[in-house]
């Protein structure tokens, strides 16, 4: 099973991109955690941004790989704890299919990307930086899977 994290935004600051491979280069090629960028449209001041979102919900949906599960990082969505994301990760890689995970732009997600998703997970009320949740996905991925093969990371 492959874990793709489908983000809006390609030019990401040094601190995130280390961050970000720290965390996925750990994870075993069973559960491999993999990034699609998809490129931030410009928003000029008289930016037509229910567009900009749109096209960018439009380019991730392009991107989940056929019969993915699809998870969308969404404020109003589900929160889990730690514990509950392994016992998810456990039943995903049973399951065998991919896993589709959106984080959308500054504006959030198109409301198509909320609509094809599956489940919806908030992993705070606070609002994230988006570069800043690629490095806790990854982080909590990394730390779910520990919890599963009684690697010392984890301890509660």
């Amino acid at each position: 099973m492959n874990i793709h994290l489908i983000a809006v935004g390609d030019k990401m600051p040094r601190w995130v991109q280390e961050g970000y491979q720290e965390y996925a280069r750990r994870l075993p090629p069973e559960c491999a955690l993999k990034l699609l960028e998809i490129s931030a449209r410009h928003r000029g001041k008289n930016a037509d941004i229910a567009r900009i979102a749109r096209d960018e919900g439009r380019a991730m949906l392009k991107a989940i790989p056929r019969s993915s599960r699809v998870i969308a990082l969404e404020i109003n969505g589900r929160s889990w704890r730690t514990e509950d994301l392994a016992t998810l990760l456990q039943n995903w890689m049973a399951d065998g299919r991919d896993v589709s995970l959106l984080v959308g732009g500054p504006e959030g997600l198109a409301p198509e990307c909320r609509e094809r998703a599956d489940q919806l997970w908030s992993l705070s009320p606070l609002t994230l930086p988006h570069p800043l949740v690629r490095v806790v996905i990854a982080e909590q991925l990394y730390r779910a899977w520990s919890i599963l093969n009684n690697h010392p990371y984890h301890r509660a």
